[in-house]
Formats: structure tokens, sequence, C-alpha cells
């Protein structure tokens, strides 16, 4: 019985150096997985539907500058991965999470051809980190500002997010997954909110008598519990436990410079939000955060 073929890594490019940024991860990661990539163009604007264009019957097969051109520019290199080419039409923001259907990951850039100059994040990149089925990989523009004090650890770095009181394991195994497949250090990083705030009996927030250090023995202790089962899968991932009071956002932006991926979850469907969403924690990080970042689906039986 022959052995089901690999999923493949799925870049998305569109021209832009964005795009090709994010195909450099792509190849690059696709070599540490043993897979091949495909290199996926969704052309939005064919010219047979745009409009005022009069056609008769079926349009003429028509070739695909931006394939072209990186075929063209890969087709020089060595030491490449297995490559093949994909060009599509259609809305970007609905085919490209389709392509996660049939890929380990998927990759694009922050931002495409389109849109504002000023924005930090394409609408595409938030429509496939939202709906995509496998994990979506966001690369954003060198040179983000993200201001911070701490000296980062030296060497290559995964930082992960985890929410203690409802810790997602399919993170936590993406994670460690890649922390174990880059030789990387595993930064676990949890936040509690302090103060914490109580009802007064006049409708306001008063801060309680709760103790911090005891807020953050308890946070440590579950995320412990959460982090042990991956940490006896992968013996070899030096992992950091790291548990801070306030934003998480902040503290997984904060610990992204330098790193190498910043990982995170989409919130899981439940009854009151049945529809796939990325969350605050999410949309933050990938807003501001200096590093590649991963947003990983909920598994796909996850009803809780």
């Amino acid at each position: 019985m022959s052995t089901p073929r690999p999923l493949p890594v799925v870049a998305a490019v569109d021209g832009s150096e964005d795009s090709l940024r994010a195909l450099e991860w792509a190849l690059a990661e696709a070599v540490r997985r043993g897979a091949r990539v495909r290199i996926a163009h969704v052309r939005q604007y064919a010219p047979w539907t745009q409009p005022g264009v009069l056609v008769s019957g079926p349009p003429e097969p028509a070739g695909d500058p931006v394939v072209d051109e990186v075929r063209a520019s890969l087709a020089v290199r060595g030491d490449l991965p297995p490559v093949e080419y994909l060009t599509l039409e259609g809305a970007p923001a609905a085919v490209l999470p389709e392509l996660g259907s049939e890929a380990q990951l998927l990759v694009l850039g922050s931002r495409g051809r389109g849109g504002f100059a000023s924005l930090l994040l394409g609408s595409n990149g938030v429509a496939t980190a939202r709906d995509a089925p496998c994990p979506v990989v966001v690369v954003p523009r060198p040179g983000r500002d993200v201001h911070g004090d701490e000296e980062m650890p030296p060497g290559p770095r995964v930082v992960v997010g985890v929410d203690a009181d409802d810790p997602d394991g399919t993170v936590l195994a993406f994670a460690f997954a890649q922390a174990a497949r880059g030789g990387a250090r595993l930064q676990v990083i949890a936040a509690f909110p302090w103060p914490v705030l109580a009802w007064t009996t006049f409708g306001d927030f008063t801060p309680t008598t709760a103790d911090q250090d005891a807020a953050e023995h308890q946070t440590l202790t579950l995320v412990n519990a959460a982090v042990a089962p991956f940490r006896e899968a992968h013996p070899d991932v030096r992992v950091d436990l790291y548990v801070a009071p306030g934003d998480a956002a902040g503290h997984l932006v904060e610990n992204s410079r330098e790193a190498g991926l910043v990982v995170v979850g989409r919130h899981r469907r439940r009854f009151t939000r049945p529809a796939p969403m990325l969350g605050s924690v999410t949309q933050a990080v990938l807003l501001h955060a200096a590093s590649p970042v991963a947003v990983v689906p909920p598994a796909a039986d996850d009803k809780s």
C-alpha cells in the first residue's frame, strides 16, 4: 500500500514585495517539512470579467505574468523543494481560504497590491487567517517597531500564546512541532488579568483583595499542566514559561522581537459565535508583531 503524498505548503503570490517575501518564508519552511510548495495566484479581474468587455463563448487561455515572473526567478535557483504553480480566478478573500483544504500550511504576506498603503494587514490576510481550515502564516513587512526593554534569548525562537483557563491543544501541538522542526527554543506566554475587578453594589468596578502572587502561581500551575504532554512528546525542545499580568497581546508582540514565529489560535466555535472568529488577541498580534505569525484553527471536531 503506497504512502499518501504529503500535503503541500501553499504560498499565495500577487507580484507584490509582501507576497514574494512570504514566498521565501514558505520555501524555507517546505524544506524543513520535506514538503512541496504550491505557488498560487488568484486573479481577481480577468479580462473577460471586466465591465464593458463582451465575449462570445468561453475565454481563451491566457498567460499569468505574476506566475511567469516567479517561475523565471526560481528557475535559476538550486536547493529548492519541489514547486508547482496554480492560477485561479475569483475574489482572493474567498478563494485563498479554500486552498487551505489541500494544504498543511498556507503562507501569505501582510498586504498585497490592493488596499491602502497605511494598512498593516490587508483584508485578504484577515479573511484567510479567519476562514482557512489549515494553519495560516502571515509574514509582515520588515522594520515593524516593537517596544520592549527585556533582552531576548539568543538563537532561534518560537513564541506561543496560551489561555491558561482554556488552553488549545491544537495550538500547542503546532508550536511544539514547529520548534522541534527548527531546533528552536519555545516561549510559552500566558497573561492573567490584574488587578482583578469586581462589581460593587453601586454598579462600579473595584479591585479585589486577590493576591497577585497567588494569581500568578495559579496561572503557572494551569499552564504547566497544559504543556506537560507536549513536553513529553518533544523532550528535545527547550521550553520557557512566561506568566505575567496584563494584556496577552502586548506580551506576545513584545516577545515577537527577533522571534522566528509567533503562534496564536482562533476562537473556537460556540453556540454564541458559530461563525469563524479571529479574536481580539490574534488580531492585535497580526497587526503589530515583528515576526511572522501563525494562526492555528481549532481542531475540526472541537465543538466546545
